[in-house]
C-alpha cells in the first residue's frame, strides 16, 4: 500500500519534470539554430527590440546597420532574438495587441 502511495506521487511529479525540461532543450536548440544560421543580408530583432540588416557575422559577434542612416552595431549572437520573416510576425502581433 506505501509502495503505490509513493508511485502516485512520483509518478505525475516525474512526468511533469521530463515534459518541461524536453520543451525547454528544444526551444534552446532552435534557438541556438537560428543564431548558428545568420549570414550578411539576414533581417534581424536583437532581445532589445532593435531590427536592422547584417553586414558582418563573425564567431560571436554580428554587426548589422540600422534605418536609412545606416549606423552600424555591433551585438554578441546571443542578443538576437529573431530573424527575417520571424522579427515581422512579431511585431504585427504586438501592434495589435
Amino acid at each position: 500500500m506505501d509502495m503505490m502511495f509513493i508511485l502516485v506521487l512520483f509518478v505525475p511529479f516525474a512526468l511533469i519534470l521530463f515534459m518541461q525540461t524536453r520543451r525547454e532543450k528544444k526551444r534552446k536548440a532552435a534557438v541556438q539554430e537560428l543564431r548558428d544560421s545568420l549570414s550578411v543580408g539576414d533581417e534581424i530583432t536583437t532581445i532589445g527590440g532593435i531590427v536592422g540588416k547584417i553586414v558582418q557575422v563573425r564567431d560571436d559577434f554580428v554587426t548589422f546597420e540600422t534605418g536609412e542612416d545606416r549606423v552600424r552595431i555591433r551585438v554578441a549572437k546571443w542578443a538576437i532574438s529573431t530573424k527575417g520573416k520571424a522579427a515581422e510576425e512579431q511585431e504585427e502581433k504586438a501592434g495589435q495587441q
